[in-house]
């Protein structure tokens, strides 16, 4: 089993309560959280589908795959050493460990890693 598994899809967005409005009235989806006007995450299943304005996306305008790792710091020296790009990180946020990357074909990533309590 691999350590590196998807937990999130991060979606952009210019109108945050828009975007709530139309991924839970149509496509039936329930919201787990909300960060003011600009982040909110949507119950996708074993995937939580995350909205975010520029505000609060790590790659504003692109779609981001969210990969939930033990060891952020080496899955982003993984993906510089095969060609891919360290776009921001490896960094502590409030809650999280995190590296943006892009893959080695542009595609946007953000490892993650919960910080101890």
């Amino acid at each position: 089993m691999s350590t590196f598994e998807v937990r999130q899809i991060v979606l952009s967005t210019d109108n945050l309560d828009e975007s709530i409005a139309f991924y839970t009235e149509t496509l039936g989806y329930q919201l787990k959280f909300r960060d003011g006007a600009h982040y909110a995450a949507l119950d996708g299943g074993s995937v939580t589908i995350a909205l975010a304005t520029a505000v609060d996306h790590p790659l504003p305008g692109k779609t981001v795959v969210g990969i939930k790792t033990p060891d952020v710091d080496a899955a982003a020296q993984a993906i510089e050493a095969s060609g891919g790009a360290i776009v921001k990180g490896p960094y502590n946020d409030a809650h999280e460990r995190r590296a943006v990357v892009y893959d080695n074909k542009g595609n946007g990533l953000v490892f993650y890693s919960p910080l101890p309590r």
